[in-house]
């Protein structure tokens, strides 16, 4: 008989039913992996946590989406302005190499995308196959030369690849020219845009459509020459769990909890995003295992969590 664990919460835990979307990358993984029903094998983004309009994700038990709730009941989420649930958490099967792309900032996209903010992201490594890569940054010195080396389809010399392993982590800020590549799965936590700018996408079609290119505006925001954003986790031991500090930046602070046994974790915050990656367990006496993803909501208090798990959760 499980033990009863005895908590102090004055928030709710809110389970979220995540929205797929086909991509031409996209691959089985998320099924095979999370055992998500999945709409073909080309499924390349699980949006796990997310309110935006392009995958605005339902609430269990609750007859409405997040993005409905935050506007309906702003108490819940610490009454934070804005017209969106603020972060989108994301996980990418890429089964073939996905675009050259980059993000622009906050003032770049709201003057060039009616109004939405820009999109800062960060990538946890779930699995990747051996020898994987992916593409952060470039080698131009100047925009000039970047410029000169995109016109020309020097992306051998251009691009800047990096090689992956399992559990590897990378903040992505505006700016950055990146691209996550062939044989990787990663957990993403991202501000919420969906604005995206494409250098080069391997010709690919949809529906005998070549992808849409934005090498205008991807030279416009592209920073140059690169400098590489450097991160540096904090780990630390308490009783049961082992947690890893991964970032903090201007829209999110990120962390990975490894568990065996309990531990009690205190969250005052105006909501905390969780994406169990590994294992079963109990939030509260609830139970979760891989795949689930959670709101808690806003100074949640104390959350005693039990079992063989591994997630990673992340705050405004």
């Amino acid at each position: 008989m499980a033990k009863e664990i005895k908590h102090r919460s004055n928030g709710e835990i809110l389970r979220i039913s995540p929205v797929f979307r086909e991509k031409p990358w996209g691959g089985k993984r998320l099924n095979t992996v999370f055992g998500y029903t999945i709409p073909s094998e080309y499924t390349g983004e699980c949006w796990a946590i997310s309110g935006h309009p392009d995958g605005d994700c339902p609430v269990a038990d609750a007859g409405r989406t997040l993005g409905q709730i935050w506007k309906e009941q702003p108490e819940l989420f610490g009454n934070l302005p804005g017209d969106i649930f603020p972060l989108i958490i994301k996980i990418i099967d890429a089964r073939e190499n996905l675009s050259i792309q980059v993000h622009p900032d906050d003032e770049y996209a709201g003057i060039h995308e009616k109004g939405s903010p820009g999109k800062t992201e960060c990538w946890y490594v779930l699995d990747c196959e051996r020898d994987a890569e992916v593409i952060i940054g470039h080698n131009a010195s100047s925009r000039e030369e970047m410029k000169r080396m995109v016109e020309e389809g020097n992306w051998s010399e251009l691009l800047r690849e990096i090689p992956i392993r399992k559990g590897d982590f990378f903040q992505i800020n505006p700016g950055c020219l990146h691209a996550i590549k062939a044989g990787t799965l990663i957990l993403e936590t991202q501000q919420s845009s969906d604005v995206t700018y494409r250098f080069y996408d391997y010709g690919r079609q949809v529906d005998g459509i070549p992808r849409e290119l934005h090498i205008p505006q991807a030279l416009a925001v592209t920073a140059a020459p690169f400098a590489a954003e450097k991160t540096q986790q904090k780990i630390w031991q308490q009783e049961g769990a082992r947690i890893s500090h991964l970032v903090t930046c201007r829209y999110y602070s990120v962390y990975r909890v490894e568990l065996q046994g309990e531990t009690k974790l205190n969250f005052e915050y105006p909501f905390v995003c969780v994406s169990i990656l590994s294992g079963c367990g109990t939030f509260n006496g609830m139970p979760v295992k891989r795949g689930d993803h959670l709101v808690l909501t806003a100074n949640f208090g104390e959350l005693c969590v039990s079992g063989a798990l591994e997630f990673i959760y992340s705050h405004v």
